[in-house]
Order: C-alpha cells, then sequence, then structure tokens
C-alpha cells in the first residue's frame, strides 16, 4: 500500500520541503554538543554560544538542560532543539554519545531524516561511532561527516579520509580542506568553489567567527602560512582534487557516500560553511515505511509517532511529555487524532514547539517537525496517532539489558512519590522494571544496558522526586524472556546463580550468569522458547 500526495494541497509540499530533521551523533568529547550549540549560534537561535562545561561566568550548553547533565558536561538524554534559519526550519536532534544510552540515540535515529556523524580529528573512528553508524546504515540515514578539532594536532587529513572508507565501508567526498592543523589552523578550503574561508579567533568560541573569502593564490594566504603549511595544503588540494570521488547525492541519500566537511566547532573555524551545506544537501522529509506500505509526507491526512518520553521537563508543573515526529499531513491544534493501539479517538490540546526544556504553544506543525504532547497517560513509546485511513509505523525494539540491580527506597515515607518516579523513568525507556515473584517485598529490579543509567535514575529519583535509594548490584548479565505452554514453562530447571523475575508486563523473564548459561538452558529446554526482549512478539506468535 502507498498513500500518496493530495496535489490540490500546495502548502503540504511547500512546509515540507522546507523541513530539515536532523541528529547529530558521536563518540563522547568528539565535540557533538559543542557543534550543536554552535549552529544555534550561526542561526540566531541563542545569543552567544554556552560552554558544554561549567567555567565561571560561562553558560551551560542549550541542548544539555538536565541537571546530571550540566553537573557531569555529558548529554544524557535526547533534546529537541527546533528553529528557523533562511527561511529553512530546522529540528535538530541532539543525542547522547555514551553507548549506555544507546536506546535513547537508536530511537531519536528513528525520527530523524539524516545526521551529522562528528569525528574528533586526533581519534578518527571510535567505538560508540562506529554503533551508531551501523543504525544509520540500516535505516539508510544520509550521513555528513564532520572532522572535528582541527585547532588541535591531530592525524593527516589523508589518512582520516582512508580510516572512514576502510572502517566504515563508505565512499568519502570531501567538500572542503583544512588550511593548516593545530596552531596554524586558519580556516578551509571549499573545493566545490575554490575559495578560502579564512577565520578569525573570538573570546572562547561564544560569537561568529568572522570570516574572509579569498583564493589560495592570494598574497595574503601565502604570507599568513608558513612555507612547508603552504606547500602541504597546495599539494594535497591538488591530490585530492584529481582522485577524490565527486558528490553523488543518490549515493549520499542511500548512505553509501558521504560528504566530509573539516573544522573546529570550539573555535567556529568552518562552521559556518558546514551550515551552508547541510541546508543544501541534507534532504526534505522523505517517505517513511508502514507496517504494510509506504507513506508519503505530502500526503493529506495527518500521521506521526511517539518516539521519546520525557518526565519533568518543567519543574514547575512536573508533567510529562511525549515527543511526536509527523510524518505526514498537517497537525493542527485540538484535532482529534486515531490512536491504533487503544483503538480510540483523542483530541490533542496544547501542543508545543521545543527547544530543550523551554516549549511553546503552537497552531500547526507539518512533516519533520518534532511537537511535543502533553502525555496524561495515553502516550508509549512507538505510538502511532493519524488522521483518515489509519496507519501503523513499526514499532520500535528495545535494547537487550545487561545490568541488574535491586533498588532499595531510603525514604519510607515517600512510598508513593517513589512508585510514581520509577513508573515515569520506566515509561520514558531510561530502565526497564522487574520483580520477583517469590519475594516477600516487592523491591524492583532494574534492567539496563549500561551503569550510567543507573545514576541518572538514581540521580532523578533523588532532584525530581525527593527520593533516597540505595542499589544492590547482581552479578546476572543476561535476560531471557520465556515463552511456552504453563506446563513446560513450569519444568525448566533454572542453572545454578538464576533468578526466575517477572517484567511490568506480567511476562516471566530469566536473569542468568552469561549468555552461556542462556544456551545451555535453550537446549536443555527445547520445549520453552528463551527470547531477547526484541524477539518477544515473534516468539509469541509461534
Amino acid at each position: 500500500m502507498t498513500l500518496s500526495v493530495a496535489p490540490s494541497d500546495a502548502q503540504i509540499y511547500t512546509e515540507t520541503q522546507r523541513r530539515r530533521t536532523f541528529a547529530i551523533i558521536s563518540h563522547p568529547d568528539a565535540g557533538k554538543t559543542t557543534l550543536t550549540e554552535k549552529l544555534l549560534l550561526y542561526a540566531g537561535a541563542v545569543d552567544h554560544a554556552g560552554s558544554v562545561r561549567t567555567r565561571k561566568n560561562q553558560r551551560h550548553a542549550t541542548s544539555d538542560w538536565m541537571a546530571l547533565e550540566r553537573e557531569r558536561g555529558i548529554s544524557i538524554t535526547s533534546t529537541v532543539l527546533q528553529f528557523n534559519y533562511q527561511d529553512y526550519c530546522f529540528n535538530l536532534l541532539d543525542t547522547p554519545g555514551h553507548q549506555d544510552f544507546s536506546e535513547d540515540t537508536y530511537r531519536t535515529l528513528m525520527a530523524v531524516d539524516s545526521a551529522i556523524m562528528v569525528l574528533d580529528s586526533a581519534k578518527g573512528i571510535e567505538a560508540q561511532t562506529e554503533k551508531l553508524f551501523q543504525v544509520c546504515r540500516q535505516r539508510h540515514i544520509p550521513l555528513l561527516t564532520f572532522i572535528n578539532k582541527l585547532d588541535n594536532e591531530g592525524r593527516e587529513p589523508l589518512a582520516l579520509l582512508d580510516e572512514i572508507e576502510q572502517t566504515l565501508g563508505m565512499q568519502v567526498c570531501p567538500m572542503n580542506w583544512p588550511l593548516g592543523q593545530g596552531t596554524t589552523f586558519r580556516g578551509v578550503y571549499d573545493l566545490r568553489t575554490q575559495q578560502i574561508w579564512w577565520f578569525e579567533r573570538t573570546v572562547h568560541g561564544q560569537h561568529r567567527a568572522p570570516v574572509t573569502m579569498g583564493r589560495l593564490d592570494d598574497p595574503q594566504v601565502r604570507d599568513a602560512l608558513d612555507t612547508a603549511t603552504w606547500n602541504q595544503v597546495r599539494d594535497e588540494i591538488a591530490l585530492i582534487t584529481e582522485v577524490s570521488a565527486q558528490f553523488d547525492r543518490t549515493a549520499f541519500l542511500a548512505g553509501t557516500q558521504t560528504p566530509i566537511f573539516f573544522g573546529s566547532a570550539l573555535t567556529n573555524f568552518g562552521v559556518e560553511p558546514f551550515f551552508q551545506a547541510l541546508i543544501e544537501l541534507a534532504p526534505a522529509p522523505r517517505p517513511r515505511a508502514l507496517t504494510d506500505g509506504v507513506l508519503n509526507p505530502e500526503a493529506p491526512n495527518f500521521s506521526g509517532f511517539i518516539f521519546k518520553m520525557q518526565a519533568n521537563m518543567d519543574p514547575l508543573h512536573r508533567d510529562r511529555m511525549a515527543f511526536m515526529r509527523v510524518c505526514s499531513g498537517r497537525f493542527e491544534k485540538d484535532m482529534t487524532v486515531y490512536h491504533p493501539r487503544l483503538r480510540r479517538s483523542v483530541r490533542i490540546s496544547r501542543p508545543h514547539r521545543l527547544f530543550a526544556r523551554d516549549r511553546t504553544t503552537i497552531d500547526e506543525a507539518y512533516p519533520g517537525d518534532v511537537v511535543g504532547l502533553n502525555n496524561p497517560g495515553l502516550f508509549t513509546i512507538g505510538d502511532t496517532l493519524c488522521t483518515g485511513t489509519p496507519v501503523m509505523f513499526p514499532p520500535m525494539p528495545p535494547f537487550h539489558p545487561e545490568r541488574f540491580a535491586i533498588m532499595y527506597n531510603q525514604t519510607p515515607a515517600k512510598q508513593k512519590q517513589f512508585q510514581k518516579g520509577l513508573t515515569q523513568l520506566n515509561e520514558e525507556g531510561v530502565m526497564q522494571i522487574l520483580y520477583a515473584e517469590d519475594a516477600m517485598r516487592r523491591e524492583p529490579i532494574l534492567a539496563a544496558v549500561g551503569e550510567l543509567q543507573f545514576d541518572v535514575v538514581v540521580a532523578r529519583l533523588a532532584g525530581e522526586y525527593g527520593v533516597t535509594v540505595t542499589l544492590d548490584h547482581l552479578p546476572q548479565g543476561s535476560a531471557r524472556w520465556i515463552v511456552g505452554e504453563p506446563a513446560a514453562v513450569a519444568k525448566v530447571a533454572l542453572p545454578p546463580r538464576s533468578r526466575m523475575l517477572r517484567d511490568m508486563e506480567g511476562l516471566l523473564v530469566v536473569l542468568f550468569e552469561s549468555p552461556w548459561a542462556a544456551a545451555y538452558c535453550q537446549r536443555t529446554h527445547p520445549a520453552v522458547r528463551l527470547c531477547l526482549r526484541h524477539e518477544l512478539e515473534s516468539a509469541q506468535l509461534v
């Protein structure tokens, strides 16, 4: 089934074409949040760029609004920043870089049309970058690559290009070339226009870097670079012009070619030409897969899906926000939509435009936009909302937990707040909650991808709900859900140091000491199926 555009609705088409919805991905400390802040600066969305880490008399990064993010100087939760620039509407999704928050990043990547991959010029392809790249490749997300930190000494640009091709199996297409590196880095050479962008530093990079345009053979360019640097830059540009691939938009949109840009987000060198290229190259919203077909963004009926939940963004109201990506049609304030999971209609009032934790009530939204919806308990991650002929977007598979801990409430007088906090954090997907069947007390067992998720839960329960908790970490490292006839399940003999639990849906799950122990249990009990969480639905249908 393919739902196509109504030719008469020119407004939906026009608004869709001016949207750019993208994420920024990287390994921690490659400069992702700094680049996010500088794009906001060049768009005029902030007056001056904040600091990623706290410094006296400096602002925090706009996208890192959560207290724990500002304390640690890392991105913990994906952030939506919508802003306008040059008649375009941008929906920028800043994602966590740490692997412990991969699930949040994965869900966010489901909502974008392109992504920026940020690399540290000294480190190149790092582990988390490669993992996130594989997610982009699976979804055929077009990637623009920004090689960052040219203001520091790093690896040779040609070596970085070779590593990208060899490690990621992706054709590279350099769009500009750095003029020097480290203390000699002064700007970039645009390989398409054959012009130089010559930059000047500003205090802490808080303001747009003054730029001078020129040619490589201009006397002032040659005088500004030492002889060795100038000769090296000239030779590299001649070589790269001769041997590099030409930009192929079809290959770029298919995710097999990435345009390469060099710069320094910290000093703003190279940010402005990269932003201009982003406007030109990043695609407008494209058709999206349904469970039974494809949906064009210009289709007249509205559709969207929930990809993220966030509680307590507004500390004064302690509300819950659902993040919805608009996929087709025109979304309007106070419209009634169909909720396929609940099989009922829902009226959407007070939708919000999001800018980190700030929000503004809007009247309409178009494909590509990310809209914040107040959630009174109607929405969960993966929900579809639509009008007209019902549609369903594919579900979002959960990540497999590998860390487990029993949580103890140290403030029994606040048991109600404790339960509320657990429920809301579980809805957000911060962690999964399990309970032991044979326990006299019902202490929750948290299941997470990584240790940092436990730190987030503890900090947020204390800061947002006033509850102090402690954790008792468990030795198990692998979880399997049990599917089978009740009689067969009852006969399962678990290996030593295993635990039988139930999840929030009442389904049986076993914590094993290792994947080997889980595999051994499966071999000795062929009448049941032991499966990972994302395999559960297909296993239940067998």
